[in-house]
């Protein structure tokens, strides 16, 4: 069931203007998918799951870098180059063009939003949303972390408050256990400064889970995953 409500429409002049704002029903990182894989029923184990999920994007990701393109029932990608060439005779250059590795869904999910059952409600409960991450060493966006720097994180509704063990700032790696931040440096609905931990190189995902509504803490903590990932080098 996904619900939605209902709130003034600001970017238009008509005074009966109103758009909807979905309310996702949870959000599933990896481990959350592997758990839910194992409620169904399945002869493999977390272990097999996990192995074949992280065979499955490496993969994925050494096709995209050999420059092929890749067509599932989940997704397809393509690719793109933005950016204007000088002439017929004008080659790539980095600093003018942009290499853009494209995703649009794929058959299964064009199916299934004809079958997602919508609901109306009239209460709007606070969705934590990242919407920018800066690495103040590299000066970076969403692009970067510089282990032992600072991570600045703008948002909506992304400030850390509950009690539950989970609520903090992950960073979470393509494979292996996510860690969490010690030290967060400010605390806001709308930013977040912290320390970023001595990680490890390679890929990583920032999670945030938070008990945050504005006033009284949810009872159960809400996850934020931030939709771009970020490499350590």
């Amino acid at each position: 069931m996904l619900q939605y409500s209902l709130t003034e429409n600001l970017l238009t002049e008509a005074p009966d203007d109103y758009t909807a704002l979905v309310q996702p029903l949870g959000t599933y990182d990896k481990e959350a998918i592997i758990t839910e894989m194992l409620r169904r029923g399945t002869l493999l184990t977390r272990t097999d799951i996990l192995a074949v999920l992280n065979g499955f994007e490496e993969t994925v990701r050494d096709i995209t870098r050999d420059g092929g393109t890749v067509n599932t029932p989940l997704f397809n990608t393509s690719f793109s180059i933005s950016g204007v060439f000088d002439g017929a005779m004008d080659t790539f250059d980095g600093n003018r063009h942009k290499l853009n590795v494209n995703l649009t869904k794929g058959t299964v999910m064009r199916d299934i939003e004809s079958q997602v059952v919508i609901e109306k409600t009239g209460t709007v409960i606070p969705q934590p949303t990242i919407l920018e991450v800066k690495d103040s060493v590299s000066g970076k966006v969403n692009e970067q972390l510089t282990p032992g720097g600072v991570v600045e994180l703008m948002g909506v509704n992304i400030k850390i408050v509950g009690e539950n063990a989970d609520c903090g700032l992950w960073f979470v790696p393509a494979s292996g256990e996510a860690v969490k931040a010690q030290v967060i440096v400010q605390n806001k609905p709308s930013s977040l400064i912290a320390m970023i931990p001595n990680l490890s190189a390679g890929i990583y995902t920032l999670k945030e889970v938070t008990q945050f509504n504005g006033g009284k803490p949810l009872k159960v903590p809400r996850t934020c995953i931030f939709n771009k990932s970020l490499l350590i080098s």
